[in-house]
């Protein structure tokens, strides 16, 4: 098992460029490819989930291994649905173990040819596509992962009949859906929500667009953290291509950790390019007690945990019912790796974690395990600038969404070794 040290850096500035937004690049080179374009979105991410829906959107080979990549995984279940073709969907072991007939029952109801080739409800699938599906009306739960959802309304247009899309209950991970509704409009599509709980595509084309992605707030999140828990109290990270009013929900990681002491500048640089700046505030005080419902931010859930913890803070979190079916069960990883550094974080109903400010007897040497989890290593990486130093294993998680991030610390002044 490969590990790494890590070691922080005595001071915290730099200019960081972030890779760009994993969620949009995946949206978009699905929508990019219904339109038929033969043009490329320009800066697409380079990280594991957008290669993969890359290269199979590109050679759409018989059998489709995807890896860990979940949503690729749901947004190309959708795409080969409408897509003229046989093809088998397949990825690791772990992707074999990640539901998916929610959706798949769905795809069925609109006239898709879908069949399990192994566990009931879960993957490798074989995909009969075919132009012209039906479509027409179907209900979900609204507390289904928003990448299902997304899934269905991006191929609604080439659906004979569009699609009525109900949603029941409590809808979580919204800013996922309206950003799949911005991104849909932007290539032509007609779509909107109908009351409070009911989404309406219209079966009208795409047209094929120039189009360029952000950089991703969900990596800005990493960044936030390592400003919060520097000793530098001078500290600056200058992050460009990041929006004020960006479509990303992890934007809100702005409001969120000036409750922790960061600041956030939001201009341009000398060429007119947007860009963020993060600072300590000048008081640089934090909250006693830090209390958030990430409900439409599941992806910021290790960084405020760990962030929080690491300050001393004690917190509620509510929101994190999705948190249990991602790359691992976040939710029991953060309560194991954080008991090692001397953390007893609590649980409740599957949905809230929380941490009463005391302490237990830390490990003298932790090794934080990632679980095959890209977020875990990213969240726990900045733990070094309170502890001295580190030890990640498998580190190369990061692939996932940041493949530079290793790279980038080391640039800052972050001392790694194996």
């Amino acid at each position: 098992m490969e590990n790494i040290e890590i070691r922080p850096a005595e001071r915290l500035n730099a200019r960081v460029v972030l890779p760009a937004s994993k969620s949009i690049s995946n949206r978009a080179l699905l929508i990019n490819a219904l339109s038929q374009s033969r043009l490329v979105p320009e800066n697409v991410s380079d990280c594991d989930d957008t290669r993969v829906m890359l290269a199979a959107l590109r050679n759409m080979p018989e059998t489709i291994d995807i890896g860990a990549a979940g949503t690729a995984m749901r947004f190309l279940t959708a795409y080969l649905s409408v897509t003229d073709g046989q093809h088998v969907i397949t990825g690791t072991e772990r992707m074999r173990h990640r539901p998916i007939a929610i959706l798949v029952d769905a795809l069925r109801q609109l006239g898709a040819q879908i069949d399990y080739l192994g566990e009931e409800g879960f993957p490798p699938l074989r995909i009969t596509g075919q132009t012209g599906l039906e479509g027409g009306e179907i209900s979900l739960p609204g507390d289904v992962s928003s990448q299902y959802i997304s899934a269905l309304l991006m191929v609604a247009p080439v659906l004979r009949r569009g699609l009525s899309l109900e949603l029941t209950g409590k809808i979580i991970s919204r800013p996922y859906l309206d950003m799949t509704i911005a991104m849909m409009r932007e290539f032509g599509a007609e779509v909107a929500w109908d009351g409070n709980n009911r989404i309406r595509v219209s079966p009208v084309p795409y047209h094929a667009i120039p189009y360029t992605i952000e950089n991703d707030w969900s990596a800005a999140s990493y960044w936030y953290e390592m400003v919060a828990l520097s000793d530098d109290i001078h500290a600056e990270v200058v992050l460009p291509g990041l929006y004020a009013k960006s479509m990303q929900g992890d934007s809100r990681v702005a409001e969120l950790f000036l409750r922790l002491g960061v600041e956030t500048e939001f201009c341009a640089d000398s060429i007119g390019e947007k860009t963020v700046c993060l600072r300590r505030t000048k008081s640089q005080s934090v909250v006693s007690m830090f209390e958030a419902d990430l409900t439409n931010q599941p992806d910021l859930a290790q960084t405020m945990v760990v962030t929080c913890a690491m300050l001393g803070v004690p917190f509620r979190l509510t929101g994190l019912q999705s948190l249990k079916i991602k790359e691992t069960d976040r939710i029991a990883a953060l309560r194991a790796e954080l008991r090692k550094l001397g953390y007893e974080i609590g649980e409740k109903n599957d949905s809230v974690l929380f941490w009463n400010g005391e302490r237990i007897a830390a490990e003298a040497h932790p090794a934080i395990a990632t679980y095959q989890d890209h977020r875990m290593a990213m969240a726990f990486a900045p733990v070094c600038l309170r502890t001295g130093r580190l030890c990640v294993q498998e580190p190369h998680v990061v692939s996932k969404s940041y493949p530079s991030f290793w790279k980038d610390l080391e640039m800052v002044g972050f001392s790694i070794c194996n």
